[in-house]
């Protein structure tokens, strides 16, 4: 968490922020150690459409925070900090941000955007914002099976015990394609060692397939994208009588700040919509996190997993042992 800077807030930008009428977007800088009005654009059709004037206004490597008016009373803070932006310039508009907002009044910014780039704050990157924010909130079990009987007695379709629905896209997290749900259903009525890996359509806030392939210990780490963040379940038969699938979670240091915080925030969710999805006992206990493809190797899967790091390996496992003479007594001295 970042600590708070002292940075005091120029009064000329306390005045326009209270101005009548409001603008609808007030640019604000850290200019002399001080917060100040950068410029400001007057309000001209709805708040969708103005946005679109948004990028006129930022420049492609210097952080700013943009004060955004919804309505009377009602403001979106948005934080923009490109990822070419100055280090120092990164940690001190981090900081700053709580004493702008409560100099200004905390309780009438009902939103917050943060952006890296002038794409983040289009029109249909905020609808895709909004979209995300008022998206059901995770259920409990004992709030899913009320939903699940609600739907019932509704007239929805049944199947079995219990109405049929996606059982991955329900409110929880990201919704999986279909294309996915099958990939990952068919990964464990498998035998051999295979992976499945998942990326986000960004457009549509959703889990697709990336790929579906045959793999092995081996090759684990070649099959996962190198500078993007991915999630993959990765099926190990690490012994004759037990074969994991195993979710990993790759988030190289090389890829984009958004992708990170993209991918982050719905780890925890796939994971546990997963063991949703799958038969119970499929799913590994434990997650694999990594920021480095690369060093998924056989060693690194044992350690994080918890498993018999002495065991040999599977081909040696299933080879046969030849019968050994008995020993015989040890030799008296």
């Amino acid at each position: 968490m970042s600590a708070t800077s002292a940075i005091p807030i120029a009064q000329n930008l306390i005045s326009i922020f209270a101005a009548t009428p409001t603008p609808r977007f007030i640019k604000v800088s850290i200019k002399d150690e001080q917060l100040v009005h950068d410029t400001s654009i007057a309000a001209a059709s709805s708040f969708d459409a103005d946005l679109a004037l948004l990028p006129d206004i930022l420049e492609d490597h210097v952080p700013a925070y943009i004060l955004a008016n919804l309505a009377p009373s009602e403001w979106i803070a948005i934080s923009y900090v490109p990822d070419s932006a100055k280090v120092r310039d990164k940690m001190l508009y981090a900081s700053s941000r709580a004493s702008l907002l409560r100099s200004l009044g905390s309780t009438l910014f009902t939103d917050s955007i943060f952006a890296t780039t002038k794409a983040d704050l289009t029109p249909d990157a905020y609808a895709s914002h909004r979209r995300h924010v008022n998206a059901p909130q995770p259920l409990s079990p004992r709030e899913q099976e009320m939903a699940d009987a609600r739907a019932v007695e509704s007239g929805g379709a049944y199947e079995g015990s219990r109405a049929r629905v996606n059982h991955v896209g329900t409110g929880v997290g990201f919704p999986w394609s279909q294309d996915l749900e099958d990939a990952v259903t068919q990964l464990a009525e498998g035998e051999q060692c295979a992976i499945v890996v998942v990326e986000i359509d960004r457009a549509t806030e959703t889990l697709v397939l990336k790929s579906s392939t045959d793999a092995s210990i081996e090759t684990l780490s070649t099959l996962l994208p190198p500078s993007q963040p991915s999630y993959a379940f990765f099926a190990w038969p690490h012994t004759p009588q037990k074969r994991d699938i195993i979710f990993i979670y790759a988030c190289p240091s090389a890829s984009p700040i958004k992708d990170r915080m993209f991918y982050s925030s719905g780890v925890a969710t796939t994971y546990l919509a997963t063991k949703v999805l799958l038969p119970p006992g499929a799913l590994a206990a434990r997650k694999i996190e990594t920021s480095d493809p690369t060093e998924l190797d056989e060693q690194y899967l044992r350690e994080e997993l918890g498993l018999d790091l002495d065991a040999p390996p599977l081909e040696v496992q299933e080879e046969k042992k030849a019968f050994a003479r008995p020993k015989g007594p040890a030799r008296r001295r």
